[in-house]
């Protein structure tokens, strides 16, 4: 397998930072270091005869690749991606952590995944071509959040017209790049299938929850992590985009 590369556009938005390599199988960090530039990625060509290199054999010869974190970037200085790494390490060397609320302005420098932030910065575009609802969650979504989460985030509450018939699938979007992909299987008045949008059971007229489920593979890999900003209307305010329907 080729080793990835960065874009100029991601390297620059980068600059200092600290990496994580993470086992896919059970999600443990095994690897902390720091850099800027591609150096996150050099790891994968590396023959030295190191433990790292030896876990990363090990997952690949089960099918899979490490798991590239960036756990922090946007750094001014070297000095200052070295004094994070070292706290890291003593961190996962020592206990969990416990915090509640995350950092400020994590949604852009904090912990996310490497494809992630490639879409952030510089996300491939990409024109539906299916029927389907894309749905703006701006304002409820974060990195890290759940499979649950994501899929009730998207699936309510929306004041929509008649065309939602239309629409096959339902795509979360956040910043113009959509996150998951759910194949729309009905449409409920908003408050009948839960409440962590609104109090389950109270009605409220106009608006639309769905029940779906994740969409095929294919369609899931066409269009999640590109960009569909210019499928809204201009200055749009509305969340709400139709799409072929």
């Amino acid at each position: 397998m080729s080793t990835p590369k960065l874009s100029q556009a991601v390297r620059r938005r980068l600059g200092y930072y600290v990496y994580l390599y993470v086992n896919p199988f059970t999600d443990q960090v095994f690897y902390v270091g720091k850099g800027k530039n591609e150096r996150v990625l050099e790891h994968l060509d590396d023959t030295t005869e190191t433990r790292r290199r030896q876990i990363i054999e090990e997952i690949r010869a089960q099918g899979k690749e490490p798991r590239i974190e960036i756990l922090v970037h946007g750094l001014w200085s070297e000095e200052e991606a070295y004094r994070i790494e070292a706290a890291v390490i003593d961190l996962l060397g020592t206990g969990s952590l416990t915090n509640s609320v995350r950092a400020w302005r994590s949604q852009y420098h904090g912990r996310m995944s490497l494809e992630e932030l490639v879409a952030l910065y510089d996300p491939e575009k990409v024109t539906v071509e299916e029927p389907a609802l894309l749905i703006r969650i701006n304002q409820t979504y974060r990195y890290g959040m759940s499979e649950v989460e994501l899929y009730d985030a998207t699936r309510g509450v929306w004041k929509l017209s008649e065309n939602r018939d239309k629409a096959k699938y339902a795509m979360a979007v956040y910043e113009g790049v959509v996150r998951e992909v759910y194949e729309i299987q009905h449409w409920f008045p908003a408050g009948t299938t839960f409440s962590t949008r609104g109090p389950r059971g109270v009605v409220m007229p106009g608006r639309w929850e769905f029940v779906g489920r994740l969409a095929d593979d294919a369609i899931r890999n066409k269009y999640r992590l590109k960009s569909v900003e210019d499928q809204f209307a201009s200055h749009s305010q509305n969340p709400i985009s139709y799409v072929n329907c």
